[in-house]
């Protein structure tokens, strides 16, 4: 499974506990691809990031218009936060976010001075956990990969007050439960990425590097819901002819990809919607959002047969997919971690890695929303009265930003 920033074959996004970050060529190579922190909080310092809103400087003229956002187009800073990328709005409009430390926090905002209150902390990984809230109230946060008893790859339910419990480890159960689709030749792989709270108590979990989508009931006990198959795409001009001296597949070469569930989230219609990354090549427009039928078990999501069965293709023609929101009347939003692609980022040939909010409607129609406001978003959520929530950026110095 192809992760970049630590989402599957390739180490973690670049900054996983692995020491070098591999993406698949699609026949049988492999070619190294490296990123530390270090250049990633390099990228997060030109001279267009704001510390406290995290936009880009010339984000007020590119906002004008608006993208099929109605509400304000500028984003606002609600609070800083460090690295934050889960973000999950309550019934009662209190914002959840998880930070790269692994602090789970309540953001009240209202009022000119927002209220934090620190509700919790699960072990920290390559970056922030996902978040998510019950309608119950029950706060819940997953951990990324990372190694074995590190408490990597773990859901856990944050408890204020108390230590975080245990809910399942979600390492240990792709361990008996393989990926069909593995083009790493690690079929095992985890790296438990997206998270949604379901109404009976239990929770849907995205594995990026298991390419997957599972649930996890209160006791521990998980099933498969759905799997993501490969998809033929080709090689973007973009890319060089080489990393580090191992060749790449030659630009327009069609070869396999994996998909890369990042996100979930639960529709306004009940139909449970998984967002992709896009393993390597990473090829732009090439992310899909899956509406899946809820109670499914094994269900594939086929980019061959994508209106068969009970995974279908919602929306396809996204880039780099990170994060997933409901809104009103069956829209989706897709938070797009770069919009050039993750990959071109890693490869250091984008500067300022600008991502971005896209409104998905019923039919695959969509717009950006405050496009060129982004960097390296990770996280968004909806909360009351149309307000939209996004955390940015994934590492480093960031915010919690409000539009609308």
């Amino acid at each position: 499974m192809i992760i970049v920033l630590g989402i599957g074959g390739l180490a973690p996004w670049g900054f996983g506990p692995k020491r070098g970050a591999r993406a698949s060529r699609g026949n049988g190579g492999n070619v190294m691809v490296r990123l530390s922190r270090a250049r990633a909080a390099a990228a997060l310092a030109t001279g267009v990031v704001a510390v406290s809103g995290v936009l880009v400087g010339a984000s007020v003229a590119a906002n004008a218009s608006g993208g099929g956002w109605h509400g304000s187009s500028e984003p606002k800073p609600v609070v800083e936060l460090d690295g934050p990328r889960g973000v999950a709005v309550d019934q009662a409009g209190r914002i959840v976010v998880g930070e790269a430390d692994g602090t789970i926090s309540l953001v009240i905002d209202r009022g000119r001075e927002p209220k934090v209150h620190e509700l919790g902390q699960v072990p920290a990984g390559f970056i922030a956990p996902a978040v998510a809230v019950s309608r119950a109230g029950r706060v819940f946060a997953l951990t990324t990969a990372g190694e074995p008893g590190t408490g990597a790859a773990t859901l856990y339910q944050v408890r204020p007050g108390r230590s975080p419990k245990v809910i399942a480890d979600i390492g240990a159960y792709q361990q008996d439960d393989p990926d069909p689709f593995d083009l790493e030749d690690n079929p095992t792989e985890t790296n438990p990425f997206g998270l949604a709270a379901l109404t009976d108590g239990s929770v849907l979990v995205a594995d990026a590097a298991g390419n997957d989508l599972l649930r996890v009931y209160p006791n521990g006990h998980i099933v498969t819901v759905a799997r993501l198959a490969n998809r033929v795409v080709e090689v973007p001009e973009e890319l060089p002819d080489e990393v580090d001296g191992e060749p790449l597949p030659p630009a327009g070469a069609r070869i396999p990809s994996e998909g890369v569930a990042t996100s979930v989230t639960v529709g306004s219609d009940g139909y449970w919607y998984v967002g992709e990354l896009r393993g390597f090549p990473a090829t732009p427009g090439t992310s899909q959002i899956w509406r899946i039928k809820p109670g499914s078990v094994d269900a594939v999501c086929d980019p061959e047969r994508p209106n068969r069965g009970d995974c279908r293709r919602f929306a396809d023609g996204l880039t780099s997919v990170v994060d997933l929101a409901s809104g009103k009347h069956g829209t989706i939003y897709a938070v797009q971690l770069v919009n050039q692609s993750w990959l071109q980022w890693e490869l250091g040939l984008v500067d300022p890695p600008v991502g971005g909010l896209i409104k998905v409607r019923p039919g695959g129609s969509r717009s950006e929303i405050a496009p060129g406001s982004f960097i390296l978003p990770g996280g968004v959520d909806v909360g009351l009265h149309g307000k939209l929530y996004v955390a940015a950026p994934v590492f480093g110095p960031g915010a919690l930003l409000r539009l609308g």
